[in-house]
């Protein structure tokens, strides 16, 4: 490393482009989307509106949204392509892999035949078209999912529900309470969109080389799975599962600390103050804690968070209480990141459109630490070398 060059690791700090889509107002320590305080956007719209918002720039109008949810309904069903192709990937696979595989594959059937790699990038109409039907198709993939994993057939959608009831139906085949419906559809809300996070900044790059919106949504999903982003999520049930209750924590902290172990569900690289999203999907928690009649599941989660946030002075991020909340609704711990998939693919799309209205290649450099120039013994280059060789330095 040269004393001329300000490495950034993991990018930290800096800013590599303009985005409309979200931010963090550090006056409020709120998460804006399109302007809007999430924790508003949560507790008082349905997920199709917030959808709507990320696309758009604006909450949608009673006609709007009816015809958001008439297009979405359209594309719910599980497909015989699909479903094949999701039962071709091992059952002790992970389900993101089940999810990776189902989202290239309809990629793939909704572009053939349209045309050479060079038109793949879609017009802004196509691109919208195409956020819509994975949206639509995404839940059903989740939740076959689940339910093959347990032995069951898939459950057909219903016109009748909205996103996140029908969501719930396809998973457990019942209607669920209202009280788990809301739940389930802020946790939606809150995952949807977080700026140039890992897995929107990578489907952003994949865009920019005007590649098609699914290969950047593939993309995005494979960064997605890591446990230091999406994966988050499932990491923080099974803490749970292994302090068991809450007088454990106290000893199993100080184990784990004492062990340099890091505690997901704690922590975030934006926010300084404590992630401005748990409120909202604490309040959540609270009422499945309640409607469940597990108050264990309560007890252990302030203690956890008292001891950690007295011992270390972190936070918890979203995943915290999302984890707990996930698993009171019935999801099985490894699907929680595929429903990370259903809510983000919104703000995924989001940045694709942004980012093809104003491309630039994204390509950044980096500063070689390599050994100097060195030949192979008796090697003569030929005179298209040498005249290369002699060429003015290009960057690229």
């Amino acid at each position: 490393m040269t004393e001329t060059n300000d490495i950034k690791k993991g990018l930290a700090g800096v800013v590599a482009d303009v985005t409309a889509v979200s931010k963090v107002n550090p006056e409020t320590n709120s998460l804006l989307y399109r302007g809007y305080p999430v924790q508003e956007l949560a507790t008082t719209q349905p997920f199709e509106a917030v959808a709507h918002l990320l696309w758009h720039g604006e909450l949608p109008t009673d006609a709007e949204l009816a015809e958001l949810r008439r297009t979405e309904r359209e594309h719910r069903a599980l497909t015989p392509a699909v479903q094949a192709a999701i039962e071709l990937v091992p059952l002790d696979a992970h389900p993101m892999d089940e999810v990776r595989t189902a989202v290239s594959l309809l990629g793939a059937v909704d572009l053939a035949g349209s045309g050479s790699v060079l038109d793949a990038s879609g017009s802004p109409e196509a691109n919208l078209e195409r956020s819509i039907r994975l949206f639509a198709a995404l839940p059903a993939i989740v939740a076959y999912g689940q339910r093959r994993r347990r032995g069951q057939a898939p459950v057909a959608p219903r016109d009748d529900l909205d996103y996140a009831a029908n969501f719930l139906w396809m998973t457990f085949g019942e209607e669920s309470d209202p009280v788990v419906i809301d739940a389930f559809n802020r946790s939606l809300v809150l995952y949807a969109e977080h700026s140039f996070n890992a897995s929107t900044f990578t489907a952003r790059v994949i865009a920019s080389t005007l590649s098609d919106l699914y290969s950047a949504v593939v993309g995005a999903i494979g960064a997605l799975k890591g446990p230091l982003h999406g994966g988050a999520n499932e990491a923080v049930l099974h803490i749970f599962d292994e302090i068991g209750q809450a007088s454990n924590v106290s000893d199993w902290l100080e184990e784990a600390l004492a062990s340099k172990r890091k505690i997901m569900g704690f922590g975030h690289r934006v926010y300084k103050r404590g992630d401005s999203r748990v409120p909202t999907m604490k309040t959540a928690l609270d009422e499945l804690v309640e409607h469940y009649d597990r108050p264990d599941v309560g007890e252990l989660y302030a203690e956890l968070e008292s001891e950690f946030v007295a011992r270390k002075g972190i936070y918890p991020n979203l995943d915290y209480p999302s984890g707990p909340a996930y698993n009171l609704m019935g999801f099985d711990t490894a699907t929680f990141t595929p429903l990370f998939v259903a809510a983000r693919v919104t703000g995924w799309t989001a940045h694709i459109m942004e980012q093809l209205a104003a491309n630039a290649l994204i390509r950044p450099l980096s500063e070689y630490v390599g050994p100097d120039e060195r030949h192979i013994e008796g090697y003569v280059p030929d005179a298209a070398e040498v005249e290369a060789a002699e060429r003015p330095e290009e960057q690229g």
